[in-house]
């Protein structure tokens, strides 16, 4: 929702500058996203001109050389707008104004003519789109007079971030009712306190007539009828309030409507009365399988549950959320007939998300507006339609109403309120604060209140508790004591999933990795992305039942695709290294089984869950760790950044004084060959590797490398966060290197591990730095180099105690088809 400042301040004004008001709607009433600026950057150097005098250019067909009245006398304009003339009050920018995409106007020489300054159009303000001539002011402002006292040139915009329960702040005049409570400011008269007065004789039931056989779904249709009216271009401080709000203008007539909706939150809809036989509307549901054209062209089969707004020859708008074609107003309208309606919010939704169909009238109705909004708009509407487009508002008002709700009267117990904040309120201040909402507030007893809800917040306050969160916010939720709810059986605390949880997101955070937090739910096409096989558990995703769109249809299985997505939008945006990682749940359809906890998805409960909710952590690597140096960015033969994240894997490991072994795996999102499988003391844990070409191409990246574990192994085999030592020992160690020539099909881990076990006791340390393949070894082999460290706590060794340990690694060796290279 977009709120223009200088709209919003008409109605109250706090004297406060955009930031700060929006620092205290975001604190205390509704979430201000970010404030951005519409139009001139400033408004120096734009006046109220005068054209003087307006005679062709000497040397160009299309020019004209204006003498134009401003500030500083009359000055020489050179313009090639066609409809420019003597005596015109004009709109002029001068040099040294900055426009609205940040140029800075300078002097020019058109043809010869020195130009000093410019006549605007209306486009060049973003005022509107018209860019054929220039904007002729209807205004007796002297030249000279600064442009913004007459226009809108400049404002700020609040874009508000809204929950579904705060329709009311939909519209501009509910805002301003929150900055009212805020802060205490004057707030004006409703602007649909006034009505028109109605002209001539008749009455609209001659004209037109409603029929509702659904009122279930239509609790109230009310219908105003206009004649005479002239269509034509809004007047420019309606198009810039539209445009500032993010609507085109269109003109008068369409534009009232969307200019109603914008501050009271009621949508309405316009009808050619001519174009609608005999004036007859009948609200029914569709047949099953009707068609109709809606006002964006687009043909659309309804089924039975849609509700319509129907004239003799069939539906002529789908209701609460667009018009049809065949009543629509244009250029040739003299009649309009006003619909302004209140509808089922659940079939609204229901219908919207069934046709792909939004609008803003939908994402209004949809959240369940109040019947007495109607006759709001109405009024409003039918002031707009006498003043804006000479209409002749015919007296009287189609009402089709079911039985209006009777408004909700709720008791506020002092000491409820007091306990449920956590600091005393007192009644003055919570009567003060919600009788500025709008509330009707009553006292009852020394302490306690009587509430009476507002219509605009009859779906939203329906017990004390909201009325307690009014009152709360009012005060400051900031300014309440930070406490937690006492509990005699309770004590604080984490879980042990909870400790091992934060452990591992700490260390692989500061190792440099960025954490994000995707979106559980995924498109259905992502399995195909990531080339899961058909027999993949992780490729039969747990379906939603009411899918906020398309794109989020599935629950994911594996935490891959918020990665990619993470990536891609990073790179895309001249980020040079990415390392990402995200701890949470995947989905799987498997049975939970009896081991594990948590973090395996097994919770208490008597019935099954649908799927099992294993916790994982994956990771994901673009380009090596650490920033490039003057020697390179990566190691050589690690572009994608497989072995920094290893190396994060094997820190992460030992950080938290487990056993993590790498062995040949396969994933066929991986590149063959270049993936492991990840287990951490004996028990399967995930998976390891470099992406395989055709997924990276997929997410436009030049290549990755990622992992994902599961936190249940970790967990089991994680000692608590106990600290551990072991004595210093003075006694020197014993540095051996050993060269270990193997198959090619033997990994060096498991060369490691036969090495780790001959060497026993003695050997504290095995590390492989180098590895040889050549003719020196034969063909099919390969040699190993390893650095060991011999040391005892309690002695120095001998060379014949490293050498009965060297044999014992020799015949380990040999067990796995090794041999030392001597």
């Amino acid at each position: 929702m977009r709120v223009p400042f200088g709209w919003l301040t008409e109605y109250c004004d706090p004297g406060l500058a955009p930031e700060e008001l929006a620092e205290l709607l975001s604190m205390r009433a509704v979430e201000v996203e970010r404030v951005s600026r519409v139009g001139v950057p400033s408004t120096d150097g734009f006046e109220v001109g005068r054209v003087v005098s307006a005679e062709q250019h000497p040397n160009a067909d299309r020019l004209r050389v204006c003498e134009v009245e401003t500030s500083e006398g009359t000055r020489t304009i050179v313009c090639g707008a066609p409809n420019v003339a003597a005596g015109q009050a004009v709109a002029v920018a001068l040099p040294g104004a900055r426009m609205p995409d940040g140029q800075k106007l300078k002097r020019a020489k058109l043809r010869g003519v020195e130009s000093n300054g410019m006549i605007l159009s209306e486009r060049e303000l973003e005022l509107g789109d018209d860019h054929a001539g220039i904007m002729v002011l209807d205004t007796d402002a002297a030249p000279g007079t600064p442009l913004a006292d007459v226009l809108p040139i400049t404002d700020s915009v609040l874009e508000l971030d809204l929950n579904p329960n705060r329709v009311d702040c939909m519209g501009v005049y509910g805002v301003a009712r929150e900055v009212h409570a805020i802060t205490g400011a004057p707030l004006a008269p409703a602007p649909w306190e006034l009505d028109a007065e109605p002209e001539g004789g008749g009455s609209v039931q001659d004209l037109a007539s409603v029929t509702v056989e659904v009122p279930e779904l239509c609790p109230r249709f009310t219908a105003r009828a206009f004649t005479e009216i002239t269509l034509g271009p809004s007047p420019t401080w309606l198009r810039a309030r539209l445009l500032a709000a993010g609507m085109r203008p269109i003109f008068n007539a369409v534009d009232i409507t969307n200019y109603v909706m914008l501050i009271t939150a009621q949508p309405l809809h316009a009808f050619d009365l001519d174009r609608v036989p005999g004036g007859e509307l009948i609200i029914r549901t569709a047949r099953e399988g009707e068609t109709m054209t809606t006002l964006d062209g687009i043909e659309r089969t309804l089924d039975a549950e849609t509700v319509l707004v129907c004239d003799r020859d069939g539906p002529a708008g789908i209701a609460g959320i667009m018009g049809g074609q065949r009543s629509e107003v244009s250029d040739a309208t003299t009649s309009v007939l006003l619909e302004v309606a209140n509808w089922d919010g659940v079939n609204v939704l229901r219908t919207s998300s069934l046709l792909g169909l939004r609008s803003d009238a939908s994402s209004r109705n949809e959240k369940q507006l109040h019947p007495e909004l109607t006759i709001r708009a109405q009024r409003l509407a039918s002031r707009l339609f006498a003043e804006l487009c000479g209409a002749t508002v015919v007296p009287g008002t189609v009402d089709a109403a079911a039985e209006i709700p009777a408004p909700h009267r709720i008791s506020l117990h002092g000491a409820r309120l007091d306990s449920l904040l956590g600091v005393p309120i007192e009644r003055a201040e919570a009567s003060a604060g919600l009788g500025r909402l709008g509330f009707e507030v009553a006292e009852a007893g020394e302490r306690d209140l009587e509430v009476t809800v507002p219509v605009e917040r009859h779906y939203d306050v329906t017990r004390e508790v909201d009325v307690i969160e009014e009152v709360g916010r009012l005060h400051g939720l900031d300014r309440l004591p930070r406490t937690l709810p006492a509990h005699p059986d309770r004590v604080g605390g984490l879980s042990r999933e909870q400790l091992v949880r934060r452990r591992v997101e700490d260390v692989i955070r500061d190792l440099g990795f960025d954490q994000i937090v995707s979106w559980a739910f995924v498109d259905a096409g992502l399995a195909d992305r990531l080339r899961l096989l058909g027999d993949d558990e992780r490729r039969v995703a747990v379906a939603t039942h009411n899918p906020i769109s398309e794109e989020h249809a599935r629950m994911r299985t594996t935490l891959l695709g918020g990665l990619l997505d993470a990536a891609r939008h990073n790179l895309a945006r001249d980020v040079a290294r990415v390392a990402l990682f995200e701890s949470g749940p995947v989905y799987l359809r498997e049975s939970a089984g009896d081991e594990g906890g948590p973090l395996t998805g097994r919770f208490a409960g008597r019935m099954p869950p649908p799927a099992r909710e294993r916790h994982r952590l994956a990771g994901l690597l673009v380009g090596g760790l650490a920033p490039p140096t003057w020697r390179g960015s990566a190691p050589a033969g690690d572009a994608a950044g497989f072995y920094s994240l290893k190396g994060a894997l094997e820190t992460l490991a030992a950080q938290l004084g487990v056993a993590l072994a790498l062995s040949p795996g396969a994933e066929p999102f991986l590149h063959p060959g270049r993936a492991a499988s990840l287990a951490i003391d004996g028990r399967g844990a995930g998976w390891i590797g470099e992406l395989h070409p055709l997924v990276s191409r997929e997410w436009d990246l030049p290549g990755a490398s990622a992992f994902e574990l599961d936190l249940a192994p970790l967990s089991d085999a994680f000692g608590g966060g106990e600290e551990r030592y072991r004595d210093l020992t003075s006694h020197p160690s014993v540095l051996q290197d050993l060269a270990v020539t193997v198959g090619e099909e033997v990994p060096a881990e498991r060369v490691r591990e036969a090495v780790a076990h001959g060497g026993g006791e003695l050997l504290v340390d095995a590390r492989i730095f180098d590895v040889y393949r050549g003719e020196q070894v034969g063909p099919g082999r390969k040699s190993l180099a390893l650095r060991l460290e011999f040391r005892a706590a309690d002695r120095t060794l001998t060379d014949a105690e490293v050498g009965e340990a060297r044999e014992r690694i020799r015949r380990e060796l040999a067990e796995i088809g090794g041999s030392l290279r001597e």
